[in-house]
């Protein structure tokens, strides 16, 4: 193997490339990414970013001597566009092929948007700029969606002193995340600094004052965030013979194809902890998941299944957020430590039999990492909680 590209100047990107480098790999490698800047970390565009409490510079992943030494070959600025599999070559947008013996796919996501012109959405580091710039007191901010995304920037922008209008269309922000419980528990804190939350409705499109609603209401605004989820970089991939559906499919190596990987926001993999396919998108996981898959195409006899336990957090007022494990389709939640109404609380999550999942709000990082262990291992609910699981349907 001489040839490797990355596809996706992205935190996984980067961490592909310095594993290969670490590993041994000495021959070209080259890291294509569609934005004109060097890897950056993205976290931070809805926190310290928007809140102007950092600047663009302090996002760099690695300074320019460091990403010099690892020999790269970058096209920056310019999109892949095409694969031939068979061919082992990757197309770019600007008619360039780039040849390659090994290739990771890390193109990650880009915002979903809706109907109307007009309206920010908050995945670059331009988009986070230009929203910034906008966010003045007084300003009518409409944000359309709730989720951790939304809920981050209803945050800075109401420090900010902006007007927050926040739009749901669930009854209850992030419950098919975290359930009913956490989830009002988390909404709270929007409605006690005067944020106008409002659930169960369902905005069709963006108008050139705002935002118009299912029933035909406009909810007027300065300015509108659309934060309503994320659509996977796959286009470039289709008819390439590697099989898409919301994400690259890989298997439990993050393997997609011979000589063929795929890591960060864009890879569907198959978790064996979790005996399931997910796709995360979550900074330690992007960062994680680009090591295993070099790894995996460095040394495809020594390979090993890639089986996190994935990690996120999310800062929202005071609050800050953390949770392990993969809590989406949980049967049961159970709090294990502290107190809900005072959001300082460890809640437990529950999938079948085992305990799949932990999420803290208000507590030290060692008050939820003695859960992780058991998270890993496996750990049937019984045995970590010391209780029976609740019957089904409750």
């Amino acid at each position: 193997m001489r040839r490797v590209v990355v596809v996706g100047a992205s935190a996984a990107g980067l961490a592909a490339a310095e594993t290969l480098r670490r590993g041994g790999f000495d021959g070209t490698l080259t890291l294509v990414g569609d934005e004109p800047r060097a890897p950056y970390d993205r976290p931070p565009l809805s926190k310290q970013l928007l809140a102007a409490e950092w600047e663009s510079d302090r996002l760099t992943l690695r300074d320019p001597a460091d990403l010099a030494a690892l020999g790269l070959e970058q096209r920056l600025g310019v999109a892949a566009a095409g694969l031939r599999l068979a061919d082992k070559v990757v197309e770019l947008a600007d008619g360039a092929e780039l040849p390659y013996d090994g290739l990771i796919v890390a193109t990650g996501v880009r915002a979903r948007r809706l109907p109307g012109e007009g309206a920010h959405v908050l995945r670059t580091l331009d988009d986070a700029l230009a929203l910034r710039e906008r966010l003045v007191p007084g300003v009518r901010l409409v944000i359309v969606g709730a989720g951790f995304l939304g809920a981050e920037a209803a945050a800075v922008a109401w420090r900010l002193g902006a007007r927050v209008t926040l739009l749901e269309p669930a009854p209850v922000p992030l419950a098919h995340a975290v359930g009913t419980e956490v989830g009002a528990v988390l909404t709270r804190a929007h409605l006690d600094r005067g944020v106008d939350l409002r659930c169960g409705v369902s905005v069709t499109e963006v108008t050139e004052d705002g935002v118009r609603l299912a029933d035909g209401e406009v909810i007027d605004a300065d300015e509108v965030l659309v934060a309503v989820g994320s659509v996977p970089n796959t286009e470039w991939l289709e008819g390439s013979g590697l099989t898409l559906g919301d994400g690259v499919v890989c298997d439990e190596y993050c393997g997609a194809a011979e000589d063929v990987y795929a890591a960060g926001d864009v890879a569907r993999w198959y978790n064996p902890l979790f005996r399931t396919s997910m796709r995360i998108e979550h900074r330690t996981n992007a960062a994680e998941q680009g090591m295993a898959a070099a790894r995996n195409l460095l040394d495809p006899q020594a390979r090993k299944p890639f089986a996190p336990v994935p990690y996120f957090w999310s800062d929202q007022y005071d609050m800050k957020v953390q949770a392990y494990g993969y809590l989406r389709g949980h049967d049961e939640v159970a709090v294990v430590e502290g107190d809900l109404s005072e959001r300082r609380f460890v809640a437990a999550y529950r999938t079948g039999d085992r305990m799949t999942g932990a999420l803290a709000v208000g507590m030290p990082p060692k008050a939820i990492r003695t859960w992780r262990q058991a998270i890993a291992t496996g750990t049937s609910w019984t045995e970590a909680l010391g209780t029976e699981p609740a019957p089904t349907g409750s």
